[in-house]
């Protein structure tokens, strides 16, 4: 399914951005069934041939997340993407999103409480939510005290989402006092199979006004997310595509 993300070496697609946002693209050496792509000679993120390329070949929604050349190695941006007549067109501006503290990483290399963000396309799963209502189609939980994310190596829960009592010896509350999870989808990394201390609770979530580094996720700013979650469908094909 991911051919063409899978066979990234290192994958060299990166954001400039000061004031206005500036994409520009190196060549990118594909295997397998992919060709070599080159980059597209416009900066303009309007044209989205190099990304249908690219991008996994049923993909219908897409975020595309970058680090910035410009700025800490916890924050980026994003490009919103959906396949329309056959298409990859962009469907809101570039959108500033925070990321973990020691940045994007190789999945190959990402370990549990690095800190990092894992590089590759993942699809986007479950959508927990600190509210009884959300503006979205997707289906989503309202989280209680008792919701947990299980991020202990050695519970046969690992990376999974618990209620109730467990007996891991670490795991994350999905209901906090902060805004961070108020909306909060699960990007499905080290999912299927999960692999004991290849990283957990790899989220897509809220972040604040300082935005703030993440411990590995990506997230962006309430009016953001909730722009994202009135958007996407849940009768289509949805990714997170983070290029290292």
């Amino acid at each position: 399914m991911y051919k063409c993300f899978n066979s990234f070496h290192t994958p060299s697609l990166w954001l400039l951005q000061s004031g206005r946002a500036l994409m520009f693209f190196s060549a990118i050496m594909l295997l397998g069934a992919c060709k070599t792509s080159k980059p597209p000679q416009s900066g303009s993120f309007s044209d989205t041939k190099f990304y249908e390329s690219v991008l996994p070949r049923d993909a219908e929604q897409i975020l595309l997340v970058v680090k910035n050349l410009t700025d800490s190695l916890s924050q980026g941006s994003m490009l919103t993407l959906e396949r329309k007549s056959g298409k990859m067109v962009a469907v809101f501006p570039p959108i500033k999103v925070s990321l973990g503290k020691s940045g994007i990483v190789s999945a190959a290399v990402k370990r549990e409480g690095d800190g990092a963000t894992p590089a590759g396309v993942y699809p986007l799963g479950q959508l927990y939510t600190y509210e009884a209502s959300v503006n979205t189609r997707l289906s989503f939980t309202q989280v209680t005290r008792e919701d947990k994310w299980i991020d202990d190596p050695d519970s046969p829960e690992y990376n999974q989402h618990v209620r109730g009592a467990t007996l891991a010896k670490s795991y994350e509350n999905l209901l906090l006092s902060s805004i961070d999870y108020k909306y909060c989808m699960v990007i499905e990394y080290n999912t299927h199979p999960v692999i004991k201390g290849k990283g957990s609770a790899i989220f897509f979530h809220v972040t604040n006004d300082k935005y703030s580094s993440t411990a590995g996720c990506v997230a962006v700013k309430e009016q953001d997310m909730l722009q994202i979650l009135s958007w996407l469908h849940p009768n289509k094909k949805k990714y997170v595509g983070i290029i290292l």
